[in-house]
């Protein structure tokens, strides 16, 4: 499947556009192929684009207060990612972008993605509906930390996300659970054994 096409039929699922209001879409978007080990997104820099994931696992993290990486979010296909709160407000970010896999990638700069809701109107509600998510799916999270145990967290993102348990090194994904990669080991062996 071409790669416009992936693009189409990804966002179809969130917005109902005119073929014409999708070329423009499409249009805006520069494709990217990038390595695996690519930082897209420094600390301390202000983000600039917003990445549509094709192909590929995008991690997310910040800086721990032990100095320790701490994975905030992972996204994969059909995602778009980014350091959001810097994107939207062009501060200084206090997360980082790294691609995890090879990644294809359709990009937009903020100042064309500005001009694209002037353009095509209905991206505002593409806007919205991606900041929802983005907040719906911190919420979880918050959520998760205080409310479930470690174990609970692991079993429900396996259950939800059990594709990157074979595509992200265990330490990130137990970095993202908030746990030790000893602790994953460890409830990884006792889930195996019920």
């Amino acid at each position: 499947m071409m790669i416009q096409e992936k693009f189409k039929n990804s966002l179809s699922a969130i917005i109902d556009m005119e073929d014409t209001e999708w070329e423009k879409l499409y249009s805006a978007f520069e494709l990217q192929q990038v390595p695996a080990g690519t930082v897209l997104t420094r600390i301390g820099g202000t983000e600039r684009k917003l990445y549509f994931i094709v192909q590929g696992i995008v991690r997310l993290y910040c800086i721990g207060s032990k100095q320790q990486d701490v994975t905030v979010f992972l996204f994969k296909e059909h995602h778009f990612a980014s350091s959001y709160q810097s994107f939207l407000t062009q501060e200084l970010s206090d997360q980082a972008l790294e691609t995890l896999e090879p990644c294809t990638l359709m990009v937009i700069n903020r100042r064309d993605f500005d001009k694209l809701h002037e353009t095509v109107p209905k991206v505002n509600q593409l806007t919205r509906i991606i900041a929802e998510q983005r907040f719906i799916n911190a919420q979880r999270i918050f959520s998760s930390h205080i409310t479930q145990t470690p174990e609970q967290r692991y079993l429900n993102f396996e259950r939800q996300q059990g594709d990157l348990l074979l595509r992200v090194p265990h330490h990130i994904i137990a970095s993202f659970l908030g746990i030790t990669s000893v602790s994953l080991s460890r409830i990884r062996n006792r889930v195996c054994r019920k």
